[in-house]
């Protein structure tokens, strides 16, 4: 039996803040984006520090601080188009607080981060439920643990 074709992707992986660079190789970050993908893409990644995340997220959302992900998604049809900024010490200082590895945290924010780019969401209760559920299932499928730390039932 044939696995699935996964969607097509265009991957510009940029690294304003090296410090993860080695812990983000192209062929993983790619993996893990088309597994969260619907249909074919095209998204860029960029690693941030602090000082830019902040900016950006008081920019675009009127939040003063650096956040762990932020999606701007400019379309879903008929290609995903949008860039996924992470800020790599705040990924750092989850991953830390939450016992997780580096790339696991990674995998997580991207897939969570290529939700949004689709119009997934998490402001209402139902939505967030059915969003979490379907991270768990793409992190699951790619080898990692329930991003969430529940316990298999």
């Amino acid at each position: 039996m044939s696995r699935p074709l996964l969607p097509e992707l265009g991957l510009s992986l940029q690294f304003a803040d090296p410090r993860h660079r080695a812990a983000l190789p192209r062929h993983k970050v790619a993996r893990w984006i088309r597994h969260a993908l619907e249909g074919d893409g095209e998204i860029t990644v960029r690693i941030v520090d602090a000082e830019e995340g902040r900016e950006l997220n008081r920019s675009y959302r009127g939040k003063d601080y650096a956040t762990n992900v932020l999606t701007f998604d400019y379309d879903s049809d008929p290609v995903v188009l949008a860039d996924l900024v992470l800020c790599a010490e705040v990924v750092e200082r989850e991953a830390a607080e939450m016992g997780k590895t580096l790339e696991a945290h990674y995998a997580h924010l991207l897939v969570h981060g290529t939700l949004h780019a689709q119009g997934w969401d998490h402001e209402e209760t139902a939505e967030a439920e059915a969003m979490e559920a379907r991270e768990t299932e793409i992190l699951q499928g790619l080898g990692y643990p329930d991003p969430y730390g529940r316990e298999p039932r």
